[in-house]
């Protein structure tokens, strides 16, 4: 009769890297995803990206070959921004399978974060980063004088995602959710820029179209 110690406690580095190497193995696989891994080992991914931070990480110390395009932080946190202006809100998940909203998947921001909520994380931080405004002082002629602008007049897609996180996609004015045609997304200066306002994050607001319209040049 032979006995078997039962080993308890964490599972080592070295055994997480061995049950990859041994799902690669039986799928006859060179890189696996984390469905693959999921679906064949009693180890859950979940364990393997607190591990080692991101998926690809893991894979890269068995020397698997990774099929997917290398995308930067840069590349993949302004991706989200992009989503974020399309559907005017936090996208989920979930929306960055669409290809509509998103030009990079939902499985490539978990393999390179770990998780969508990481990536997210890392996207708070990287959106609220200031813009490098190289611009000169941008003069405004009015009738009877010529107002000096510390910033440009068009908001970046950084500061406009920031209006978005703070004000959602919903008017300011009327509160309708602005989702295209009368009411459709507008980014309005407070104070405006003819009066000089400057496009900042606190002097600017979500509006509707029709209230945009509708508020013209005036202050409210």
């Amino acid at each position: 009769m032979e006995f078997e110690l039962i080993k308890k406690g964490p599972i080592s580095d070295e055994e997480i890297i061995d049950e990859i190497k041994a799902v690669m193995k039986k799928l006859g696989k060179s890189s696996i995803t984390i469905k693959d891994f999921d679906a064949n080992s009693k180890i859950n991914s979940s364990t393997v990206t607190r591990r080692f931070g991101k998926w690809n990480t893991a894979l890269n110390m068995v020397g698997a070959g990774i099929n997917n395009m290398f995308y930067s932080d840069e590349e993949l946190l302004s991706n989200i921004k992009d989503a974020w202006l399309k559907k005017g809100k936090q996208p989920s998940r979930r929306d960055m399978d669409n290809k509509e909203l998103s030009k990079i998947s939902s499985g490539t921001y978990l393999r390179h974060f770990g998780t969508w909520y990481k990536a997210l994380e890392c996207f708070i931080n990287y959106i609220s980063e200031k813009d490098v405004d190289t611009s000169t002082e941008v003069q405004e002629p009015t009738s009877s004088s010529v107002i000096k602008h510390k910033t440009k007049r068009d908001p970046s897609d950084r500061l406009k995602v920031q209006v978005l996180m703070r004000d959602g996609n919903r008017c300011r004015i009327c509160g309708v959710e602005c989702s295209g045609g009368l009411h459709n997304i507008h980014f309005d200066h407070i104070k405006p820029w003819s009066k000089g306002g400057e496009t900042t994050l606190e002097n600017l607001r979500v509006l509707c179209s029709h209230c945009n319209e509708a508020l013209g040049n005036s202050e409210e």
